[in-house]
């Protein structure tokens, strides 16, 4: 059987979908590798005994549980584990691509200290002792001068050992500047604190709902753990459920979907409220929640009812009246109803007044901590370290000002980072972990032009990305196949969850896990900072962390506690706190900037601080890209008015910047709207496959920050396409 690219190509979303749900078939494998001969990092093991094991993947943050099979000291395939409660023995096509960033060229092989000017990409090789050394001096001169505030980290990680390792760190330093990348998961734990006097995370029980109400979530593009949602779905069309997808795109989702309801963007929590609008009178509710809130449920009654009339609604949103009329409806009636929000694959944070719409619709039909509806689940807490006693020097750094502007126990608001070093924070020193800020957040000129004012950076990628570019260190990390690292959670996933990946083969380069170097750090400064991590390494500390949870963790990688039921909602608000804002302000247009920009995912790129490798390129539709060329969708009506036509490039421009495209005429997408992947135009020029190819949509769109939350509302921007 030959694979070349359009054969591979025609394999398409449906055989995408069936890899995911089951292990790849044989011969499909063995006619890759032959096609992938031409990498020249492909594994070519020996003859050797063959062995499995079992670990998590940890590429994204649905920690999948995975089988890697070996030949001898090789890793040469890694399938999903049939034992995951997540994934149950699925992966995705960059789980698969696991070994190709095992044995990639393209890793850092050793600690490098930045030589020249920022960007130049000239480095020396240096050994861990002196990185260590550096570091240490660093911030121990900051700290003799009282100044321990002006450091900062950023976790691609917001749970596990090595996020509270560096967090720990900067308390026990004085630096109340601790950031985690947000998601989702941010703007739905303070929709559940607000509306559903609780703390902690939104869980998702679509396996034993029969009618999902998604606002803009890829569940089949990548969203939650990708495997199992595809599961999920297909669990629901077993037992004649239905999926409305809502959204401006006709995404892989929509096309599966039992409806696609196309959308104004930034639209959908209007839509939710005028929903509620049609169940609250015909009297379609359950009375539960109302009746443990009347005064509230009244007033919300009120704001509902005299502002979202489902015509009011269709003007605002572009969906039909009717249609608004018949989807409450079937909504209401349905016996496990679901609504859920949370854009593409749900790693953006999102408008709070939309989450908090589409989280009362929940309340309103009566399916909160109920099988088949939404669950809030308590957060991890496994870890109980020794609680800290800041010295008076750390005191007094704790007590200053945060970068972002927010109090002490607020939650940190990353989106503010670029803004408030542009405007002066001193901000001396900024340690980045698991994350790639300067690709991975909007308004990425701004994020560069603020990492440019600060003195000392360092990274702990494996890889050359964007922001260990303009990194004064680079301190790697080994790969998720060579090192310890516990999995706290999947997100979505409405069980409690705990993971531990794991070593399946021995260090391949000279690097040392995060959490040893942070260690060693703490070491390197002495008390009382060292005195604040009592482990002699980061596998001791692991061990101890998770106590009697270790051994059972290292035979089957992952534990689910059945019984566990969710913190329980015993009153749910209806506040207007959240929604008392204009749930459309994001769907405004501008007479220089008559389009809407939006982005989508692909299972077929990863966006987030992992560069998709080459088997995730070699799969990209060419419609999307095609050589170095990146593309726009358009709707054909709309790209007729501007004179553009399919494959010729056009000028995309936004107010952040611009960017030269081609044009792909595309009738799965509302007029007046354009769409771009998110995941391409890396601005890595040792990587051939990925770095230079496409646009990264990031740096065309800007920041807007939720009046209520805090965090970055935004997905999409106004823009304009020009002819060239």
């Amino acid at each position: 059987m030959k694979i070349d690219r359009r054969s591979f190509l025609s394999l398409g979303i449906g055989a995408a979908a069936g890899t995911m749900l089951s292990p790849l078939p044989w011969k499909i494998t063995d006619d890759l590798s032959i096609w992938s001969q031409n990498w020249p990092w492909t594994p070519v093991p020996e003859d050797g005994e063959i062995t499995y094991t079992s670990s998590i993947c940890t590429l994204c943050p649905a920690g999948c549980g995975i089988s890697v099979r070996k030949i001898g000291d090789r890793v040469v395939k890694i399938e999903g584990l049939k034992e995951s409660p997540v994934n149950s023995g699925g992966i995705c096509v960059l789980g698969l691509s696991g070994p190709q960033l095992l044995y990639s060229p393209l890793r850092i092989q050793a600690p490098l200290k930045r030589k020249g000017k920022r960007g130049e990409d000239q480095w020396e090789t240096i050994s861990w002792k002196d990185a260590v050394f550096e570091m240490a001096k660093k911030l121990g001169d900051l700290r003799s001068q009282g100044k321990p505030q002006t450091v900062a980290a950023i976790s691609g990680q917001r749970y596990g050992s090595t996020a509270g390792l560096l967090k720990r760190l900067l308390t026990a330093y004085g630096s109340p500047n601790f950031f985690h990348v947000p998601s989702m998961e941010d703007t739905y734990e303070q929709v559940l604190q607000t509306m559903g006097n609780v703390d902690g995370m939104a869980g998702f029980d679509i396996e034993h709902s029969d009618y999902v109400l998604s606002f803009g979530s890829g569940i089949l593009d990548g969203w939650g753990s990708p495997v199992r949602m595809f599961r999920a779905h297909s669990q629901l069309k077993q037992k004649n459920g239905k999926l409305i997808q809502i959204e401006a795109r006709l995404s892989n989702t929509a096309s599966k979907a039992d409806r696609w309801v196309p959308i104004n963007p930034g639209t959908e929590g209007d839509l939710a409220l005028g929903f509620a609008y049609v169940i609250i009178q015909e009297l379609l509710y359950k009375r539960e929640w109302a009746d443990k809130d009347p005064q509230g449920f009244e007033q919300f009654k009120n704001f509902v009812v005299n502002g979202f009339r489902p015509d009011s609604v269709s003007s605002i949103t572009g969906v039909d009246t009717g249609i608004i009329i018949a989807l409450a409806r079937e909504f209401a009636s349905a016996s496990r109803p679901l609504a859920i929000s949370g854009k593409g694959q749900g790693d953006v944070p999102g408008a709070l007044a939309e989450f908090a719409a589409v989280y009362a619709l929940n309340a309103l039909v009566g399916n909160l901590n109920k099988p088949g509806g939404i669950w809030a689940m308590p957060a991890p807490d496994y870890i109980q370290w020794p609680t800290l006693t800041p010295d008076d020097v750390a005191k007094a750094g704790l007590d200053q000002p945060r970068l972002d502007g927010a109090k002490g126990s607020e939650k940190p608001l990353l989106n503010r980072f670029a803004q408030k070093v542009a405007d002066g924070y001193p901000l001396e020193v900024l340690l980045i972990s698991g994350a790639n800020p300067a690709y991975t957040l909007p308004d990425t000129q701004g994020i560069k032009a603020a990492l440019d004012k600060i003195p000392f950076i360092v990274s702990f990628s494996s890889f050359m990305d964007e922001t260990a570019r303009v990194s004064d260190l680079i301190l790697p990390q080994p790969m998720y196949l060579e090192r310890y690292e516990d999995v706290p959670c999947s997100p979505g996933f409405s069980k409690t969850y705990l993971g531990l990946s794991k070593p399946v083969v021995r260090p391949l380069l000279h690097t040392r896990n995060t959490g040893d170097v942070i260690l060693d750090l703490a070491n390197a400064m002495g008390d009382p900072i060292k005195g604040a991590f009592p482990w002699e390494n980061y596998e001791a500390c692991l061990k101890q962390t998770l106590g009697s949870r270790w051994e059972a963790l290292t035979q089957k990688a992952a534990m689910v506690d059945e019984k566990a039921a969710g913190t329980l909602v015993q009153k749910f608000n209806f506040s207007l706190a959240p929604l008392q804002v204009n749930l459309s302000e994001n769907a405004k247009k501008e007479s220089d900037f008559p389009l809407k920009l939006i982005p989508f995912d692909s299972m077929r790129l990863a966006n987030d601080a992992v560069i998709s490798p080459p088997f995730m390129m070699k799969i990209v539709d060419d419609t999307i890209l095609k050589g170095k060329d990146g593309f726009v969708e358009i709707n054909p009506v709309t790209a007729k008015g501007l004179k553009l036509s399919e494959g010729k490039k056009a000028l995309l421009t936004t107010p952040k910047g611009q960017a030269t495209v081609r044009v792909h005429l595309f009738e799965g997408i509302k007029p007046g709207v354009i769409a771009m992947s998110r995941g391409l135009g890396h601005e890595t020029p040792s990587d051939r496959f990925a770095g230079g190819k496409g646009i990264n949509i990031n740096a065309l769109i800007g920041s807007m920050e939720d009046p209520v939350s805090g965090l970055d509302a935004t997905w999409g921007i106004q823009a304009k396409l020009a002819k060239i």
